[in-house]
Order: C-alpha cells, then structure tokens, then sequence
C-alpha cells in the first residue's frame, strides 16, 4: 500500500473496535459509535456507495426514491472518472451533493454513516464488508458475496461478531413472481423437486491481451488491489476484464453470474452444501486472446436426498439451448417442471404442456446478459436491505443464504483448476478428499489485509 493508504488503514483500526474499549451510554451498554448510528425519528439511513461502475445504474432509482428515507452521503471510487460520473449521473435524481472521496477508509470512518453499498470488484467484496462491520456499518454487497470460500466463512463470524445487516446482491430473492412460484415448488405443486438446472447463456468477445502498462491517470491502483498481492500494472485490467484475467481478483463467470442462477436453484430444490461436484470447464473461444479461465462450463452438484444441481455456464457462445433467453433456472419435479427468470416464471405440467404463468407487469424490468443496469427487483431488494436495518423488515435473503450459493461457485471454481471430482462435508461444504483443492479454499492476503478477529 502506498503510505497514505497505509496510514489511512493504520488510523482506522486504531479507532476500531480492536483498538479501544467501548464507552457505554447511562447503562444502555451500547458503545457512543453505535449511539449515534442509531436511524432518526424519522428513519432516514446516510448511506455511501462504494465503487461506482457498471453496477452503479442499480442504485440510482433505490437511492433517490423517497420511499428509501436514504442520504447519499458518499460516492466512493479508487477512480477519479468514475466519481465525476457517478456524481453527474446522481445531479438529476436528488436534489444534493453527496461527497465524493476516494479513499474506502476515510468513508467507513464516519460517524454519521449507517450504511454502504459495496459495488466494488470480486476480491473487494469480503474484505470491504468485514471492515465496515468493523467500523459499525451494515453492508449490502454486490454478489458473490466472497473472492473464496474461507472468506464466506469469515462474512458469516463477521456478522455475529459486529451484529450487522449484511445483504448480498441476489435481487431475484426479492421478485415477486419468484417468491410466488418458489412457495409453490415447496408446497408440492410439481411433486418432489428432484433436480434444478441453472444456466447462462452470452456472447462475450475478444478481450485484449493483457501487457505491462502505465497505471491510467486517475486510478489508485493500490487501493484498487487492496486485500490482493502487488503486482505492476498490465493494459485494461481495473475495467471490466479483471473477470478474466486470472484468480486474483475475479471468480470466473460462475462468480460473476452464475451465483444469482444458484441461488434460485438452492433456494427452490431446498438444499445446502453439496456431497460431490463434477465440473467440465473449458475455454473454447477466442483462444488465443487474454481470457484466462474457462468460458465454457458444465457442473454438477450432488445433495443430499438425491437432490442435484446443474450447471450450464456458455460465456462466449450466444445459441439459445433452452429457447427462453440468456439466463433463467428449470426445476424439475416428480409432477411437473417450472422455468423461473427474472422476468416470471412459466409452470408446466408432467406432460410438458404449460398450465400457468407469470410475468413483472410495468415498472423497470431486471436487468439480464447486459453489463450493469437494475431494475424494479434489485430497487426492492435494496429497499428491504434498508428496511432490515430499520427492524421493520425480515431480510428477503440472509448472508448464510448468499454465502451457501456464492460457495458452490467458488468450488467449480476449485473443481476447474484442479481436475478433480471434489467430495464435500454436506454439513459445511469442505472438501473432504484433496488437500489439492483445499488449499484454494482461501487465498493469500497483501500483508497487513488478512481479517483479524
């Protein structure tokens, strides 16, 4: 880390929770920080936004609705461009000037923020949340929720430790129809629900090959690396292409989109860690060109009661298998079979003839292959990230949840890079028969950034 940074990090655990002792307010046995994060008589949250873009478009509408009762206090961006558009994007949806600042640590030290919204990359992900806990701050952030899974472990000690909402970006947990069907699934309307495929369907193209280059103006690229080892830095990494090139800071696409179609499968086959994953993963385009990892992925999850998880991963091939659009989730069951997306959902019966469906009527349709965007759903889910907070709402989708699909990412993931068959603990998904693969159930941490509590 560069000095400032070192010492802004310095500063910050110093006044955290490690570094002093909590003063107690009349016998209220809650620290004075906590005392002044405690929400208004009139519930408005000072909320920061860290990392500022292309998931940014997401948070306009949640933000700037008054149904929120939010204030945008910070825009946040280790990128100076990104600030200066956040901030114009933000001018015509409030009515205020949040402050931007690009240092993550001076945002968190704030005593009159409640909140933030953690948008920045993959390997930022876990580690902005736990220190923000730290600091006594409730986190929504975007998915997946870990870069590994020991940090997915260490999110779930972080929130029992601090006590914070922690809400992961799955939006489709807050979609109407999804709840509608799932309910149903669970009930029986197709019998027992046996096997769940998940899929994503995109026609990606040539990345450019990543070469030795001059940091771009504006970029702090040491804070931009955070929680990673130092490296110098190459061409067209820090936007976007940091999804592939490499394990440092991204996850692969099953990471980066196939945690929200895990999710729906989990959630509605009602299972948690997996017994067995056999994963084929491939790169079959472009081969000559800067990705690194697979672009083309078949997995399967076993559970237990004979349940499985499928996993139908084509990054860089746009065919349509399934006739019904680039991402979605089939669940089949003993009676009948469901086809659940972020539009609605369609149930058919046994026969394969359609009995009911249900699709988002008006409003701002969620986003789907498209970079960024948001939509009506991910606008609710971050209301009810809100709301939780306020003790007004029950979370639409715990941590523990977004930690158990976020890891069945990370092992096909650990399955690809290895070439093994992976077989699990199905109490706590580790794996059981290769000191292989565990050894890439965490990673290494730039010294100084390893969690410490």
């Amino acid at each position: 880390m560069t000095s400032e940074n070192s010492n802004s990090r310095r500063d910050f655990l110093k006044k955290s929770a490690f570094g002093v002792a909590a003063l107690t307010l009349g016998g209220m046995g809650m620290s004075a920080k906590s005392y002044r994060r405690i929400p208004g008589a009139n519930d408005r949250l000072n909320v920061a936004i860290i990392g500022l873009g292309r998931r940014l478009g997401a948070f306009y509408d949640p933000i700037a609705s008054p149904k929120s009762n939010v204030n945008l206090l910070y825009l946040c961006d280790v990128m100076e461009s990104q600030m200066a558009n956040a901030a114009k994007n933000f001018a015509g949806k409030i009515d205020y000037k949040p402050k931007l600042e690009a240092d993550f640590f001076k945002v968190i030290a704030d005593k009159n923020l409640d909140a933030i919204i953690n948008a920045t990359p993959d390997h930022w992900h876990a580690p902005g949340t736990w220190l923000a806990n730290e600091a006594g701050l409730h986190v929504y952030v975007e998915k997946p929720c870990s870069h590994n899974p020991y940090e997915g472990e260490m999110l779930l000690k972080s929130q029992k430790k601090f006590g914070k909402i922690i809400q992961m970006g799955n939006q489709q947990r807050s979609s109407v129809q999804s709840n509608t069907i799932i309910k149903q699934i669970h009930e029986g309307i197709i019998g027992e629900a046996y096997l769940a495929k998940a899929l994503y369907v995109n026609n990606r193209g040539r990345v450019v090959n990543p070469t030795k280059a001059p940091i771009p103006t504006g970029l702090n690229w040491d804070l931009w690396q955070g929680p990673a080892p130092r490296k110098g830095y190459e061409n067209d990494t820090w936007d976007y292409n940091w999804h592939w090139y490499g394990w440092d800071y991204g996850t692969a696409e099953s990471g980066n989109n196939g945690t929200h179609e895990f999710d729906i499968a989990r959630w509605a086959l009602q299972v948690e860690y997996p017994e067995k994953v056999m994963v084929d993963g491939e790169k079959n385009h472009f081969v000559d060109d800067g990705w690194t990892m697979y672009d083309t992925m078949d997995a399967t999850f076993k559970f237990p009661g004979n349940k499985t998880i499928k996993w139908d991963g084509k990054s860089r091939n746009g065919y349509n298998t399934y006739g019904k659009g680039g991402r979605g989730t089939i669940i089949y069951g003993t009676k009948g079979t469901v086809w659940v997306d972020r539009g609605g959902y369609v149930l058919y019966d046994l026969a394969g003839k359609e009995i009911e469906s249900s699709k988002s009527n008006g409003g701002k349709e969620e986003a789907g292959t498209q970079l960024g965007g948001g939509g009506d759903t991910s606008t609710s889910h971050v209301q009810n990230f809100f709301n939780a907070i306020r003790g007004k709402e029950k979370q639409n989708s715990t941590i523990d949840d977004g930690v158990k699909s976020t890891l069945l990412c990370h092992l096909t993931n650990i399955a690809y890079r290895t070439g093994e068959v992976l077989i699990c603990n199905p109490t706590n998904g580790h794996i059981t028969n290769s000191d292989k693969a565990m050894k890439l159930w965490k990673r290494e941490y730039e010294k100084g950034w390893a969690p410490n509590f």
